[in-house]
């Protein structure tokens, strides 16, 4: 196994979720609007929407697995 195969098994998946939600966020206002500063305002606010809701998510599932 090669030096930079190694780090990427090492590293934790649930880092990538932040440059995916960025990538849905700008891929979809970009479909819905034309004006650049309106993709990017409403891109940043649905990056907002998703982080809070993946967090949320976490702390009910942590919470319910807490004693297990």
């Amino acid at each position: 196994m090669t030096a930079s195969m190694a780090i990427l098994a090492a590293t934790n998946i649930t880092w990538h979720l932040i440059p995916l939600s960025i990538i849905i966020s700008l891929a979809y206002s970009a479909s819905r609007y034309e004006l650049t500063s309106r993709i990017l305002q409403r891109s940043v606010r649905l990056f907002l929407t998703i982080i809070i809701f993946m967090v949320i998510i976490f702390a009910a599932l942590w919470l319910l697995s807490f004693n297990l």
